[in-house]
């Protein structure tokens, strides 16, 4: 059975990965999950290097609604939390994962991570909502850039807390 990943569509994260520019994801790790010992801890992460992983989106995203046996819409026809991993046409390789501080990230992952580059008469980073690429919230540092988008994403504290994360590298691969 295929799993699913979800990224965030408010900050155009899953059209950064399908148009390649985002190759690179960060996810909290529960409580529960062993450090120290790497075989156990592996065993706990959502991802395994080598697995191939469908992109979640919308149904109604896609190009193709589903519906129940009434004839009805159902609920991944708007939310992508409740499609079917099986019915979704784009999928990334996990190709690298570690475990380590949120904010150990360097300023290359930073962009891996979908924050972008923007060069005027001085270098900006910025994050993208829902506009598209346009630069709309920009900073003078990748880390600031990247702290303001996992606040976002993760939940308002998350970059201060400084909880550990598995970084997993990955490639969009259809």
């Amino acid at each position: 059975m295929t799993k699913k990943i979800m990224f965030n569509d408010k900050f155009c994260l899953t059209k950064a990965v399908l148009a390649r520019t985002k190759t690179m994801t960060r996810r909290v790790l529960r409580d529960n999950v062993p450090l120290g010992n790497w075989e156990e801890t592996v065993k706990h992460l959502s991802y395994k290097v080598g697995e191939v992983v469908a992109i979640a989106q919308r149904y109604n995203d896609i190009g193709k609604p589903q519906y129940d046996k009434f004839g009805n819409g159902v609920p991944g026809n708007s939310n992508k939390m409740f499609v079917k991993a099986d019915l979704l046409p784009h999928h990334i390789k996990i190709t690298d994962v570690k475990v380590e501080r949120l904010r150990d990230i360097s300023d290359d992952e930073i962009l891996k991570e979908g924050v972008l580059k923007y060069y005027n008469d001085k270098n900006l980073f910025y994050v993208s909502k829902n506009t598209g690429y346009a630069p709309d919230v920009a900073f003078p540092s990748a880390h600031e850039a990247f702290a303001y988008l996992i606040d976002k994403v993760s939940g308002k504290g998350t970059w201060e807390s400084n909880p550990w994360v598995a970084a997993y590298s990955f490639e969009l691969v259809d």
